[in-house]
């Protein structure tokens, strides 16, 4: 058997509300609840076969009944990315559903591509923006804008910055989902790193600022984004926004690029612009392996 979750955990998770987590890791693949569905990352097709076993088997001891099971590959390169498709279930459901989080419900589409619109590594992060309760957020890079969400059910007014139209209207839908007016939240298809310079130009500060852009993208001008390479850059298009206490969540999936590179890299910046702070990392996901999922820091200004 692979490395599935304890069913204690699990339950405990429902109990909470939320039925978004990781399943089960193992070195060629992955499985994931989202609401009644599933979905299995696979390496190979024999890991595909063998975590479908394994995921049916599960589902009994826990008293799980799953209605749909999706697999996607999991490809070297990320120009061969594919959408999942379905491999149990009923083939004329709406390929559109809904998962929870501590209450709060995001909108899941398995024909969208090959995210389905909420990324489960960042559940402690997200908790941590309600902790905070901060009066404003900037969201960079903000997909289906599930960091605004959290922010504006406890109070937020948020900026959901993404080059892309459909993940900023899926992010609309999230609010609405959640019974979140979005008179007072602001949503930019456009290039971050445009968009930077022209707040801080109008003097706009914010109480969090969210960086967790992708690995590689290109604006619609053609201009690339490659992190490895241009997040010192962005830090310090955010510095500029950043209000006087401002956190800033600094987040990659990038391998090369773990905590340790982040944390160095804002020291970097802050002694650049003349700021201070200090770095703290929440609680790990019970549901991740040490050391699976996104490198996070939180970044406090003092």
């Amino acid at each position: 058997m692979s490395e599935w979750i304890d069913p204690d955990l699990h339950r405990r998770f429902i109990a909470e509300q939320t039925d978004a987590l990781r399943l089960c890791t193992c070195p060629d693949g992955w499985v994931e609840r989202f609401g009644v569905d599933v979905l299995i990352s696979h390496k190979t097709e024999a890991a595909l076969e063998r975590l479908k076993t394994e995921l049916c088997l599960w589902a009994l001891n826990v008293d799980f009944t799953f209605r749909r099971v999706f697999a996607r590959f999991l490809p070297k390169q990320n120009a061969d990315r594919e959408a999942p498709t379905l491999v149990l279930g009923d083939p004329g459901t709406n390929l559109q559903s809904t998962a929870l989080e501590r209450m709060l419900r995001y909108g899941i589409d398995f024909g969208a591509g090959y995210s389905v619109g909420l990324f489960i590594d960042q559940r402690e992060n997200r908790r941590f923006v309600r902790d905070v309760a901060p009066k404003t957020m900037l969201n960079c890079f903000a997909y289906t804008c599930s960091f605004s969400v959290a922010a504006a059910t406890v109070g937020a007014t948020t900026v959901s910055v993404d080059l892309s139209k459909k993940s900023l209207a899926r992010g609309r839908e999230n609010f609405a989902l959640n019974s979140l007016p979005t008179n007072d939240h602001r949503f930019l298809a456009d290039d971050v790193m445009s968009v930077l310079p022209r707040l801080a130009r109008k003097g706009e500060k914010f109480d969090v600022i969210i960086l967790d852009p992708p690995t590689f993208s290109r604006s619609h001008r053609g201009k690339a984004f490659q992190v490895e390479r241009d997040f010192e850059t962005l830090l310090l298009a955010a510095l500029e926004v950043a209000g006087r206490d401002a956190k800033i969540l600094l987040s990659t999936n990038c391998s090369s690029l773990g905590e340790r590179a982040l944390e160095v890299m804002a020291r970097f910046c802050l002694k650049a612009t003349r700021r201070a702070g200090i770095f703290h990392r929440e609680s790990p996901l019970p549901d991740f392996p040490p050391g699976v999922g996104a490198a996070t820091v939180w970044l406090t200004l003092r």
